[in-house]
């Protein structure tokens, strides 16, 4: 084989050998600085074997068992290198943001400015404006909206607003199915590993709505009761937590007989939180504290007896 500056093009001709004999075909003229190469083969078979797995997938192998180099002209407008590194925009390391966790500590109240059908029909699109959430915003970001993890589809930071997807499914199973044009919500980014841990671990699963059945004044605080089911109010202990429309509480007092739970807002956390808008009858999204599912799942597996018979 003739040597690199031949073969990759800066004479008129390029010779790739086979055994013995030299065959010669006619190369275009390629100048390095006006147009790049890839090499898109390259492998040495010296009898039938499997083939590897490539480690690139520009580098496969060819059926035959002599050595060859195809060139291949690039129309990129980049000069070429035999120790070019990958741009950094082609292998980016993974942002460190978590995305899936909050606090319930609520960021700021949003205001629903549009909802409906999205528009490939699969779903539903909703807008809403905001100031605080937008900051460092991007394409793919968790908003908690009322409690439920949220991605973020659009945002428009001179508008001030974002809009976010939902499913049917999530429409069945929070409350965001009574929001309308005007409607106030809960919002909260989700957490990074230099956040401050304010309230409690929130995923923003909704775990299943409740209703509001008494709201009562004593002085400046505001008592609330609302009622859920079973298979939710059994993971809902007396000075708990809970994330009622993702903010994050203390339970105050189960009342098992009645499908029922409490808890109090101070006068700060009412002007900060959506729940005091609400009325009796309204529903409320709520998500129990994870820890309580993984004891019940612990306890189910016989991993205390496992423990005991060790």
């Amino acid at each position: 084989m003739e040597s690199l500056p031949q073969l990759f093009g800066i004479g008129k001709w390029s010779v790739f050998t086979s055994g013995n004999n030299k065959t010669r075909q006619r190369g275009m003229v390629v100048r390095p600085l006006k147009m790049a190469f890839s090499i898109t083969s390259l492998c040495r078979i010296s009898k039938p074997s499997p083939p590897k797995t490539p480690i690139f997938s520009n580098l496969v192998h060819i059926p035959t068992t002599k050595t060859h180099l195809r060139i291949t002209p690039s129309l990129t407008p980049i000069s070429f290198s035999l120790f070019t590194t990958l741009p950094a925009t082609i292998c980016r390391p993974r942002s460190t943001t978590i995305r899936s966790l909050f606090t319930g500590i609520v960021e700021e109240l949003g205001e629903v400015k549009q909802l409906g059908a999205s528009d490939d029909g699969g779903g539903f699109d909703m807008k809403i404006a905001a100031k605080t959430v937008l900051e460092g915003v991007h394409l793919g970001d968790s908003i908690a909206v009322n409690g439920t993890c949220l991605t973020v589809t659009e945002f428009d930071t001179q508008l001030e607003d974002f809009t976010v997807g939902l499913s049917p499914e999530t429409l069945r199973k929070t409350s965001l199915i009574e929001l309308k044009s005007g409607s106030l919500v809960n919002l909260e980014r989700a957490v990074q590993p230099t956040s401050r841990m304010g309230g409690h671990f929130v995923q923003g699963h909704v775990d299943g709505t409740g209703e509001i059945v008494s709201m009562e004044a004593e002085e400046d605080s505001l008592w609330i009761k609302v009622k859920t089911a079973k298979s939710v109010l059994k993971y809902i202990v007396p000075k708990g937590f809970i994330a009622v429309d993702g903010t994050s509480l203390t339970v105050v007092d189960v009342f098992d007989e009645e499908d029922c739970f409490n808890f109090m807002l101070v006068a700060y956390t009412q002007q900060k939180v959506v729940i005091p808008l609400k009325k009796v009858g309204q529903k409320v999204n709520l998500e129990v504290d994870i820890l309580g599912k993984y004891v019940e799942r612990l306890l189910s597996s016989g991993f205390v007896d496992s423990i005991k018979a060790s």
